[in-house]
């Protein structure tokens, strides 16, 4: 393998509850078992934010570059070629090692997938995990047949929107529910109708069959209230609030099944699909909401992703950095 001795920008978690800062430092030097990547994006999302916070449950010893997804261009590895655009993830980083969230990222082998050619190194980063949550959540985990009434919250955000498509792609009336007015315009057309967070306008209607919840908390709670007896609920997110809490009596007599969509344990069922969906991405046939930020803007980027100003998914693009 050829080395790289370069210099490398790189943000580094020092303390937990404070943000990461952005230093410059030596590229890691490539080793056996590794590969070294010259990064283009990292993905930015609840997830990191837990580890930063300190409050996930597998946490790094310090200090610590975060990042749990991200793309670059392959500078040195025994089995993938130079120069080849990969995904990082899994094998630990970003969680017990050093991940994305830098200029140069040294990872193991196995925590690197090719990407196929052509798609933008942004798309490839931030695209996966959103993708193949909504497609686990519309499909074998909510089972979403024709003619069913689904509903969807935090339907403007990057897993929400592709569920909304994907939802409707299989036959069904999508209604989307959003948190704040501002981003009704986001939520993709194919949804039949687009209501504020309140959930109020939806009371009105017929039971829906189907509810994935992105958001969690009381959205959670009072979306549960509007699905009908023997309907299924997909619960992926908790942005809005970790805990529910339930009256068992009326949980009992309401008959709705409360499925929890696991992407530790989907992901590799997942990732076939999300390959399959890549051209209607790239094509824009169906759509991905996202917003990219350079590396120095950190701080302004977690304050739009934690007061849920953010549209979609969140990508660090090292290319947009000086």
């Amino acid at each position: 393998m050829s080395g790289s001795t370069t210099a490398s920008r790189a943000l580094v978690l020092e303390e937990f509850g404070t943000l990461p800062r952005l230093v410059e430092r030596a590229a890691p030097a490539p080793r056996p078992g590794h590969t070294l990547v010259r990064m283009a994006a990292a993905s930015l999302g609840h997830l990191d934010l837990n580890v930063v916070d300190g409050e996930f449950g597998i946490l790094p010893a310090l200090p610590f570059v975060p990042g749990v997804q991200g793309s670059g261009f392959v500078l040195a590895s025994d089995p993938h070629p130079e120069g080849a655009l990969v995904r990082l993830r899994g094998e630990g980083i970003g969680l017990s090692r050093d991940g994305a969230w830098a200029e140069h990222a040294l990872v193991p082998d196995a925590a690197v997938e090719p990407v196929p050619e052509g798609i933008d190194p942004v798309l490839a980063c931030i695209c996966f995990t959103p993708v193949g949550t909504a497609w686990a959540s519309v499909h074998p985990i909510a089972q979403v047949r024709p003619g069913e009434r689904v509903l969807v919250t935090g339907a403007a955000g990057a897993v929400g929107a592709v569920a909304v498509q994907l939802a409707a792609r299989a036959g069904a009336e999508v209604i989307g529910v959003v948190g704040r007015p501002a981003k009704l315009e986001h939520v993709p057309a194919v949804a039949r109708s687009v209501l504020a967070a309140d959930l109020d306008e939806a009371r009105g209607g017929a039971p829906v069959d189907v509810l994935i919840d992105t958001v969690g908390g009381r959205v959670l709670r009072d979306a549960l209230t509007l699905v009908r007896s023997g309907g299924r609920a997909a619960l992926l997110g908790y942005t809005a609030g970790r805990e529910l809490t339930v009256d068992l009596a009326d949980f009992c007599l309401a008959d709705v099944a409360l499925l929890p969509v696991n992407m530790l344990r989907r992901g590799p069922q997942a990732t076939p699909e999300v390959l399959r969906l890549l051209p209607d991405l790239m094509s824009g046939a169906l759509s991905l909401p996202y917003e990219r930020h350079g590396m120095a803007d950190l701080a302004e980027t977690v304050e739009r992703l934690r007061t849920g100003a953010v549209v979609g998914a969140v990508a660090l693009d090292m290319a947009d950095s000086p």
